[in-house]
């Protein structure tokens, strides 16, 4: 049975112009992947699931398909593509995707997920250009876009509680819309969920090698990987950095490099690698004609539920024990490292300063203070903290007010900003800016953009980088530039043995 009744969204379209309607049936004898996989080959597509805690996976997995309109940004120009029909706008690539989406009024319903429909996208790093003081970056290589928004009516959302799939598709209510018109759309929505079910049950299902061990490397093959400046170059770069710390413009900036290599293995395999080598609190797969975004996020950049506005500053990381013991002494050893935890505050401020920018007076808390949060193979230092967005604010506010996140920025963050646009030369694309999804009923969910990997024409991009501070040392700063970049090749490695084996 298709809920709401015909007679419940006659009663909303007086208040909302886009409602969603949904048909939930048992979900026990399908993987998500599975479902996906049938939608993979689209010209558009997502993939969102989450882990809860670091260790559980989160509720809800969301699947799209068949955007209603594709909102991409390019040095300063927005593109709206919609009814095939091709619209250029020159304003604020920010105002025109805010106009665009506050077309749609959309209701949160108690029985549906907090997601029933909206944009899917990213905001790379260099959207920021056009609302803080910095310049743009020299070099675009890799032809990225500053923005790029998937506008979707029809979703089908995994429930793991519930072991329940629900297909959601939303009735568009025409302005001054008839009782018959307003039942024309209800029957719209009813059909693109009738034939979304039969597509999945007369898709062929794909099987896989069920045992992922003997093909992924024990270590990464470094041959094959270039990347976009040399060692020296990047010591250059910490050095520069250095003595602008020195000259107290700055107390920590984020410097980054872009790795590179030739690839053959399918993203989505990528992605199922990922998911189980190193599931993390963000998990997601964007598809479009030429490029795929596959990540493993463990932070939160902004989310906006309600009136609460909420960021997770993550800071400070140890592996995991391999006892209980071992892994209790390892999380006491990391509260007790006065420089992650000296990092770890310095987030927390910077986090709270960003809230408090939308927040009311008064309504900003560090809720949790300090915790260890334990991941598959890491540790990590995390606080949340929430205030209550002011009236006059939504969530394009609080996220222009806390991209881009201190962990890749530095502080104070404009100056690093500019150093990092001197520094870095080429645009960082996708890297630190945010993902997530942008509801057509107001709420907000968005990531970091790291631990991410950038598909495109045959390519693969990973960008990693390395908080620089007074006593940095250049070859520890680009070791850990490699070891952040270690787990995502391993896994696009362990894809491509994968593919050998099939």
């Amino acid at each position: 049975m298709m809920k709401p009744s015909l007679e419940e969204v006659k009663m909303l379209a007086k208040e909302y112009n886009l409602i969603p309607v949904s048909m939930e049936v048992m979900g026990d004898v399908h993987t998500v992947i599975e479902l996906y996989k049938t939608y993979h080959d689209e010209a558009y597509s997502f993939l969102l699931e989450s882990v809860e805690g670091g260790q559980q996976w989160a509720r809800y997995s969301y699947i799209g398909k068949n955007p209603f309109m594709i909102v991409s940004c390019k040095e300063g120009t927005t593109s709206v593509l919609r009814n095939q029909k091709q619209e250029v706008h020159q304003g604020h690539p920010i105002d025109v995707l805010k106009t665009l989406l506050n077309a749609y009024k959309s209701p949160q319903q108690e029985d549906l997920p907090p997601f029933t429909g909206g944009a899917v996208g990213y905001f790379g790093y260099d959207i920021l250009q056009y609302f803080q003081q910095i310049p743009p970056h020299a070099t675009n290589q890799k032809n990225t876009d500053e923005l790029k928004f998937l506008f979707v009516d029809e979703l089908i959302v995994f429930d793991h509680f519930k072991h329940s799939i629900q297909f959601v598709s939303n009735v568009h209510i025409p302005e001054g819309a008839s009782d018959q018109e307003i039942e024309s759309a209800y029957e719209a929505a009813r059909q693109v969920i009738n034939e979304t079910m039969d597509h999945i049950n007369s898709a062929k299902m794909n099987h896989y090698p069920s045992d992922l061990q003997p093909m992924i490397p024990q270590e990464v093959q470094l041959e094959n990987i270039r990347s976009n400046m040399s060692k020296e170059e990047f010591f250059d770069m910490v050095h520069k950095a250095k003595d602008y710390i020195a000259a107290g413009d700055i107390f920590q900036v984020v410097l980054s490099q872009c790795f590179e290599m030739d690839v053959t293995a399918d993203p989505l395999d990528v992605y199922r690698v990922l998911r189980v080598l190193n599931p993390s609190a963000y998990m997601y797969v964007l598809k479009m004609p030429d490029e795929v975004i596959v990540g493993s996020s463990p932070e939160l950049l902004v989310k906006v539920d309600g009136d609460e506005v909420r960021t997770r500053p993550i800071a400070g990381t140890r592996p995991r024990g391999m006892t209980p013991l071992e892994d209790e002494q390892l999380a006491q050893e990391l509260l007790a490292d006065q420089k992650e935890v000296a990092e770890h505050l310095m987030l927390v401020d910077l986090g709270r300063n960003d809230i408090g920018r939308v927040s009311a007076y008064g309504s900003v808390d560090v809720a949790s203070f300090m915790k260890i949060e334990k991941y598959s193979h890491v540790m990590h230092i995390v606080s949340d903290v929430v205030g209550t967005l002011r009236s006059d604010q939504d969530f394009f506010d609080a996220l222009v007010s806390c991209m881009p996140a201190g962990t890749l920025s530095g502080a104070p963050k404009v100056r690093a900003m500019q150093i990092i646009a001197e520094l870095e030369k080429e645009a960082r694309g996708p890297y630190g800016g945010a993902i997530g999804y942008l509801s057509f009923s107001g709420n907000m969910d968005s990531c970091i953009t790291i631990r991410t990997i950038l598909f495109k024409h045959g390519k693969a991009y990973i960008q990693a980088g390395a908080g620089i501070v007074a006593d940095s040392v250049a070859q520890s700063e680009y070791e850990e530039t490699f070891n952040k970049a270690k787990a995502l090749l391993k896994a696009i490695q362990t894809a491509e043995a994968m593919q050998v084996s099939l």
